[in-house]
């Protein structure tokens, strides 16, 4: 019966010491919960060419014309005019890089140029790749007027003999081709913040 009683105080012994291991875990914890909601607004965007939010419009050389230099309500050599590209980041809240394309261009006539900040650029293409820009989001004028000159010399080349040449481009130009049209695709892009 010494045997019993000693194991049972054993057994009490231990399990006063599990139940105080566990009991005083439980309660020595501190636990505090704090609730709270996360929110951020959004920054605005705003992106618009020549006044409107889509982006391909169309350029009519007739209306862009010196009126001085127009022939009969036509472009030929000896003419010339200037058209204007505004691209418009007024009210967005982030910076925008912007791209101007030039797409679907048809019967350019050949010695016809385009003129930007002083450089001359005989396809439409070369002219697209100097177009770009970025307007920052700190800007406090969030507008980029890009102004672009063309111009159909009336005579064209350094020499008697290159005018000739340009002379018979011209006149066959003037056979083959009836309207000179292209779109204008201005694309922007948000600038990564910093």
């Amino acid at each position: 019966m010494k045997k019993k009683k000693t194991i049972l105080i054993v057994i009490s012994i231990l399990l006063a010491i599990i139940l105080s291991f566990f009991g005083g875990k439980a309660f020595s914890k501190y636990l505090a919960e704090v609730k709270g909601t996360g929110t951020a607004e959004i920054a605005n965007w705003v992106f618009k060419v020549n006044g409107k939010e889509d982006m391909v419009q169309n350029v009519n050389l007739l209306s862009t014309y010196n009126n001085e230099t127009l022939i009969n309500n036509k472009v030929a050599p000896g003419t010339s005019g200037s058209f204007n590209i505004i691209v418009d980041a007024t009210g967005s809240e982030v910076g925008v890089e912007y791209v101007v394309q030039f797409l679907n261009e048809s019967e350019k006539p050949q010695n016809l140029i385009f003129i930007y900040e002083d450089e001359e650029y005989t396809t439409i293409q070369d002219l697209e790749k100097d177009l770009t820009g970025t307007i920052n989001a700190n800007d406090e004028d969030k507008t980029r007027t890009i102004t672009i000159n063309w111009e159909w010399q009336y005579e064209t080349g350094e020499n008697e003999n290159e005018i000739s040449q340009n002379d018979q481009i011209d006149t066959n130009n003037a056979k083959q081709l009836e309207n000179y049209t292209f779109d204008i695709n201005v694309k922007g892009v948000q600038v990564m913040p910093q």
